[in-house]
């Protein structure tokens, strides 16, 4: 995938989910069976992942001197989604979503938005090579390269869509 594609993969998934969730009823929203997260927390959820890359991405030297660059052949996006899923899938603390009232649905949007512009304008900056040989850590999976993080990162949206479409089909009629 193109540093391009990439981008705007990262944004349309993104937008999928706001797009989705943004069309439920406010009883959908807030639907919950058997612990799992309401729609309006999966949005949450995504929304936190989202706030370390705004604070890392602005400094190539800071990512170079913290975290180095990658010691092991690059992966591609079907092996970064291969690996994520061998791991846990549990979410670190600081990503886990408090309740979301209905009133933070359009903040959270708002936020997540404005978050992906950001972020797709610091992704511009940073060249293929780059891309490819700066790590950065992720807490399930290790070291990975911005653009393997940015694979995972364009998927994990997609992924809490499908949870919280799984979690709705569950609705009492």
């Amino acid at each position: 995938m193109t540093k391009q594609e990439l981008i705007e993969r990262f944004y349309i998934n993104h937008q999928e989910m706001i797009d989705y969730v943004n069309s439920l009823t406010d009883e959908q929203f807030m639907y919950r069976e058997n612990g799992k997260w309401t729609a309006g927390q999966q949005l949450s959820h995504v929304y936190l992942t989202l706030l370390p890359f705004l604070k890392v991405l602005p400094s190539k030297e800071f990512i170079m001197q913290k975290f180095g660059k990658i010691n092991r052949p690059t992966w591609n996006y079907n092996t970064v989604i291969e690996n994520y899923f061998k791991t846990s899938l549990k979410a670190p603390p600081q990503f886990l979503p408090e309740q979301v009232p209905l009133e933070q649905k359009a903040i959270i949007t708002a936020n997540i938005q404005k978050n992906l512009l950001s972020i797709q304008q610091l992704l511009n900056q940073y060249t293929d090579d780059e891309l490819d040989t700066l790590v950065l850590p992720h807490p399930l999976l290790g070291n990975l390269t911005i653009r393997e993080m940015f694979y995972l990162m364009t998927y994990h949206p997609t992924h809490h869509l499908i949870q919280t479409k799984m979690n709705l089909e569950k609705t009492p009629q």
